[in-house]
């Protein structure tokens, strides 16, 4: 059903308190009649400053004489080569139905005008909101907009929501974070997390990634210049802001929810270390909101790895139709919150779909969660709080070999593995054989009470379920510099000796503890190389008697609600397998333990335009001798290359990480050549002091 473009639904999410726009139908929605649609190679937007950002559009048939809303992708991965192949796979399902599609590259990326220096900056939120204006004023446009996207796309998404511009209407963001220093790829409970340099190695080629010449012409090596000269150290950046400061503040949507002021449907996966922001934006937000919450990883719901996955399509046409043409599609009658609740930890199930199934809550935080409550004694998990008794653990061997990968992509190889030599080298707390199946959803809590012998201290806990034959299969996890125990903006160290008590959130669940598996509770100091270590070996002193572990409970209904949703099943691509290649050695007679990752590449031949794209992770090495913090070392490399006919550029950064007890030394680079021939070779050697790390 068009409708003007000038009229369309103003104030509708302020007017609407449960977000209905009409009374349930009659019956169920269906998808429209498919249509032809166009595709848009290329088209500038102009900026106010003058600056054009390019566009990709797919643009329904008929639009200039019916129009229809738009929903827009905003990223700096490339729209006419990196990202091409995922757009042209979703958008050939997407586009039939009635809503345009605008993939535009932020500025200083893809074929867009100018530099990009950092992430999420406040000129890449201020030229959406222009974005956005630009698009409801197209003749082909209803005037509604909304924003999707999955990682980077998510954030902004949500980021240029808090700005609230008036025609966008919605938004869609997959697997995203509303928290940048806790709940992004750089900080965990306060302490420095190793994709900070995976990430921040990627990001380098995208900072100097060269625009391609049959988008914008001659001019393209002057623009490339431009970015060449532009490049920051941004390794040193990220490594320089140690705490919560206004650095990591910036676009951080947590700071202020209210300021989202159009319906969101957010979407994770439990796989993925974003889950958190997730779900606390759902709880946090006033708006018309939708969540749901698959077994996935860092993926959309219809490349879901593990899964099941989704057959996406209706249900994202069904939110757009809703929110942008203004027709009742019955998805804001559903149940606000669902997620599949795991029978089985990922690994044990991959490359088979993860048994489980979907669960639905009417709101979310849910009211039907009880705490199971669990008091720490010695070994053990007790259902009643008995006298105090300390524990002490020295944290003088590796923790963490076998935690898996933060971010997975490559399964199995990225999972967490069976976790009983690290419990063996753990403060281990185990419940006795569960009488019945126990169903979680939510983040555990675990408060502790604990002291530290040094200043500069972490306390990481597993939360694993053990099974009858001994296996012990890690579900979640937390981690907290225990110097942050007050807040990430202003830490402090500890006084040795002084018992602390903290409150450890671990990451969010919805996992079956099987009758007859017994819960574990595993304590350490370190998670490495997940987590860098404390500069000294540290010895911490628990005490039992005020240390807890809450789970949120939900009792078992009669009867789930029904999933609307099809599933694929076992739909994981074989080809994700053995994508990366982990060797471990050590510890050897000197304790010295080192792990060596390698990404397998393969060219993509984008057959349409004629480019051939390689990118990946080159060797990477974590090394460190058990008992020796000082002898960490984190290193790697990544390169990204586009060839078509005479065009050729390579792109590529490494970094080297080590430290003293007070300092960090990063050595990072950013290089850049054309047929061989270098456009940039740029060094850094920055020593950086250790804030409280």
């Amino acid at each position: 059903m068009a409708i003007t473009r000038r009229g369309f639904l103003a104030g509708a999410a302020a007017a609407m308190p449960s977000g209905l726009l009409a009374a349930e139908p009659a019956k169920p929605w269906t998808l429209p009649a498919k249509r032809p649609f166009s595709v848009i190679e290329n088209q500038w937007i102009a900026l106010k400053d003058g600056a054009r950002l390019a566009m990709r559009l797919w643009l329904p048939d008929g639009a200039e004489a019916s129009p229809v809303p738009v929903v827009l992708e905003y990223l700096p991965y490339r729209k006419r080569d990196r990202t091409r192949g995922r757009d042209d796979d979703w958008l050939a399902l997407f586009a039939p139905y009635g809503v345009a599609f605008a993939r535009v590259d932020i500025r200083g990326t893809g074929d867009s005008d100018g530099v990009l220096h950092d992430e999420y900056l406040r000129q890449e939120q201020d030229d959406a909101v222009e974005v956005i204006a630009w698009l409801a004023a197209q003749r082909w446009c209803n005037g509604a907009v909304g924003m999707r996207g999955i990682s980077w796309g998510g954030f902004n998404a949500l980021q240029v929501a808090a700005l609230a511009p008036p025609a966008l209407k919605a938004v869609m963001p997959f697997c995203f974070s509303d928290r940048r220093f806790t709940d992004d790829a750089h900080y965990v409970g306060g302490a420095l997390y190793n994709p900070n340099y995976g990430w921040g190695l990627m990001f380098k080629t995208v900072l100097i990634g060269a625009p391609d010449p049959a988008i914008v012409g001659d001019r393209w090596r002057t623009m490339w210049q431009q970015r060449l000269d532009a490049t920051p150290p941004i390794l040193a950046v990220w490594t320089r802001h140690q705490r919560e400061d206004a650095y990591w503040q910036h676009a951080s949507v947590a700071r202020d929810y209210d300021g989202v002021k159009c319906p969101v449907y957010a979407v994770g996966g439990l796989t993925d270390y974003y889950i958190n922001a997730v779900t606390r934006t759902v709880a946090s937000l006033k708006v018309p909101r939708k969540c749901l919450v698959g077994p996935w990883g860092h993926n959309y719901p219809n490349f879901a790895i593990p899964g099941p996955g989704l057959d996406w399509i209706h249900e994202e046409v069904r939110w757009w139709h809703h929110w942008l043409y203004g027709v009742e599609t019955g998805i804001m009658n559903e149940p606000m919150f669902r997620a599949y609740l795991e029978y089985q930890t990922p690994v044990e199930a991959y490359p088979k779909d993860v048994p489980g199934r979907w669960i639905a809550e009417q709101s979310w935080p849910s009211t039907k969660l009880r705490p199971l409550t669990f008091y720490l004694a010695p070994g053990a998990l007790a259902a009643a709080s008995g006298g105090s008794r300390t524990l002490t653990y020295k944290a003088d061997r590796i923790v963490g070999l076998l935690q898996g990968e933060a971010h997975p992509f490559s399964m199995p190889e990225d999972l967490p593995k069976e976790q009983s030599p690290d419990d063996a080298k753990s403060l281990v707390f185990d419940s006795t054989p569960l009488e019945s199946d126990v169903e979680v959803l939510g983040n555990p809590i675990a408060a502790i009470r604990v002291a530290a012998d040094r200043p500069v201290a972490k306390l990481a806990l597993r939360l694993n379920e053990v099974m009858p034959d001994g296996q012990s299969r890690l579900v979640t996890w937390g981690l907290l510099n225990l110097t942050h125990r007050d807040g990430h903006e202003h830490p402090a160290p500890l006084e040795p000796g002084k018992p602390y008590d903290v409150r450890v959130q671990l990451n969010f669940i919805a996992h079956r503890f099987k009758r007859g598996s017994r819960i574990r509770l595993a304590l350490s100091e370190n998670l490495w190389p997940l987590i860098w270590p404390s500069p000294e070996i540290v010895t911490l002193t628990v005490s039992t008697g005020a240390s807890s572990l809450a789970l949120p409970v939900r009792p078992v209904p009669p009867e789930e609600a029904p999933f609307p949703i099809p599933m694929l099943r076992d739909a994981a691509p074989p080809t994700t397998r053995g994508r990366t290649i982990r060797e471990q050695t050590g510890p050897n007679a000197n304790g010295l333990v080192t792990i060596r990752e390698t990404w397998l590449n393969q060219p993509r031949v984008l057959a349409d335009i004629g480019t051939t794209h390689r990118e990946g992770w080159t060797e990477w090495t974590f090394s460190m001798r058990e008992g020796d913090p000082l002898s960490c070392r984190w290193s790697g490399g990544y390169f990204s290359s586009y060839e078509r006919g005479e065009w050729e550029t390579t792109l590529a950064g490494d970094y080297e990480l080590t430290a003293t007890k007070d300092t960090f030394r990063l050595r990072e680079s950013a290089n850049a050549s054309e047929h061989g021939k270098p456009a940039l070779d740029r060094h850094w050697d920055n020593t950086i002091a250790r804030d409280l790390e």
